[in-house]
């Protein structure tokens, strides 16, 4: 027996431990529709926006919207040892975080600052004098980190925001207010745009 699952762009990357296998999941741009076997286990990593490339060793847009075996990624050797060890561990959450925290790399320094302005509602060109770089060097950058530039990125976490305000009881009117839509209709094609489906749908 197997059940539908929806998984909404987050601006975030993920390496997932399931059934023997590890899979990195890129920045999405738009909802992930896959079937799971109902009692399935995953374990999962979660990578903030911005901070899986230094990790995983591979820009962001070479992932984007896509599902590949972290032995693509990484040598198939360290990958099934990794694997195995998963498998048996008692608490593989633990074990996955440790395994990517040994291999962590310090942001680049404006990532964290450049998520937070984007998540204000900051103009890319604020953004981009903030940092010091041209707006198209910030949008290369952007690529190569986020997976796509800050527009996007923008979009995603606004949608996010928004989300978490309606699954927590606000009006849909008050959520497109307090997160910069430009009315309730606005919002409503954001998250057909983005999630798939309509805002009641998505909420649950």
């Amino acid at each position: 027996m197997s059940e539908q699952v929806r998984v909404l762009p987050d601006g975030c990357m993920d390496v997932i431990h399931y059934g023997g296998r590890l899979l990195v999941a890129g920045p999405d741009t738009f909802a992930q529709l896959g079937v799971s076997p109902v009692g399935r286990t995953y374990t999962a990593i979660r990578f903030g926006p911005g901070t899986a490339p230094g990790v995983l060793g591979v820009p962001a847009d070479e992932l984007r919207d896509q599902r590949v075996p972290l032995s693509a990624l990484w040598p198939q050797a360290r990958v099934r040892r990794l694997t195995e060890q998963l498998d048996e561990a008692d608490d593989p959450a633990a074990l996955l975080e440790a395994a990517f925290a040994r291999n962590d790399k310090p942001d680049e320094p404006w990532v964290r600052a450049v998520v937070g302005r984007v998540r204000a509602g900051c103009s890319i060109a604020e953004i981009a004098a903030d940092v010091g770089l041209s707006e198209r060097q910030l949008h290369r950058r952007g690529l190569i980190l986020f997976g796509y530039g800050l527009k996007t990125l923008s979009r995603i976490l606004r949608l996010n925001a928004a989300l978490e305000l309606a699954r927590g009881g606000m009006p849909f009117g008050a959520v497109a207010a307090g997160t910069g839509y430009a009315d309730q209709a606005h919002l409503s094609r954001e998250v057909k745009a983005l999630a798939g489906a309509p805002l009641r749908e998505v909420i649950g």
